[in-house]
């Protein structure tokens, strides 16, 4: 895979939903899975109840990471995109340009949401993580160098699947 740009897209587009890593005001962590949708791949929306943990964490400590996976691949054959980001709840004119993203094509089986639904008395908010860093687990078969760098151990690679998005 020389493309690995391409490839952090094709996972991202492959999956609808991502983990959602946050930590709250003393540290503790927390994940998520969360539904998500991305319009072009630096910015990812997602519906969550404002009073879940992962919605509770981010309004003390808005970075948060995120890592999208293919959970079906043979065993040593992970194939991973690692994101930091900065997250928010939206309001106002990011809330309305948010809700224009999610839940993203009719493909997805997804159900579009109305300002209705995600602001009060609504148990539910919109939310955006700003990508800050991309990385991927470089592909590589088992027990062989990755063709890329010649690492023959799992690594990750800086990647901008935003770069060269449609």
């Amino acid at each position: 895979m020389d493309d690995l740009d391409a490839h952090a897209r094709a996972l991202i587009e492959a999956n609808l939903y991502l983990t959602l890593g946050t930590a709250d005001a003393e540290g503790r962590p927390w994940v998520s899975p969360v539904y998500f949708a991305t319009a072009d791949y630096a910015e990812f929306y997602w519906v969550s109840a404002h009073d879940a943990a992962h919605s509770r964490n981010i309004a003390q400590r808005p970075q948060v990471s995120m890592v999208i996976f293919d959970s079906q691949v043979p065993t040593y054959h992970g194939r991973a995109v690692y994101l930091s980001a900065t997250a928010a709840e939206l309001a106002g004119r990011d809330l309305d340009r948010g809700i224009g993203i999610y839940p993203g094509p009719v493909t997805r089986g997804a159900t579009r949401v109305a300002p209705v639904d995600v602001t009060a008395p609504s148990p539910y908010r919109l939310y955006r993580a700003t990508v800050t860093e991309a990385f991927v687990l470089c592909p590589r078969e088992p027990r062989q160098p990755c063709p890329l760098h010649s690492i023959n151990a799992d690594h990750r690679t800086p990647v901008l699947p935003w770069k060269h998005a449609r």
